[in-house]
């Protein structure tokens, strides 16, 4: 199932999102609109639900989550952009700790 989220998500929501893969939840992040899509078999998966509510392409990044451990990866073809982001890894320092930064808010600690 895939969420979209506008702020923290509850305890019910983090659940919802695990349900495809158990132990980390695939994320997708408007950085512009702070909107974040997680949940779902893949990163594109959010991405669309993401460009669905009005997000626009070069503002959307993807990572994945790890609850448990509150460890983030950075690495997904939806961060693949030859103008942008030459690697399925998400390079810019900054863009990576903004991302982070909506990731931590949304969902940690739940």
């Amino acid at each position: 199932m895939i969420l979209l989220l506008r702020d923290r998500a509850t305890g019910e929501q983090l659940e919802q999102m695990l349900q495809q893969h158990k132990f980390y939840i695939k994320t997708a992040v408007d950085i512009e609109r702070r909107v974040l899509a997680g949940g779902g078999d893949l990163h594109a998966d959010c991405e669309e639900k993401l460009l669905d509510d009005g997000s626009r392409q070069q503002d959307i990044w993807a990572a994945s989550f790890m609850p448990v451990t509150g460890k983030i990866t950075y690495e997904s073809m939806v961060n693949l952009r030859p103008r942008q982001n030459r690697s399925m890894e998400l390079l810019d320092p900054n863009i990576r700790e903004r991302v982070a930064q909506i990731i931590m808010e949304f969902l940690e600690n739940l």
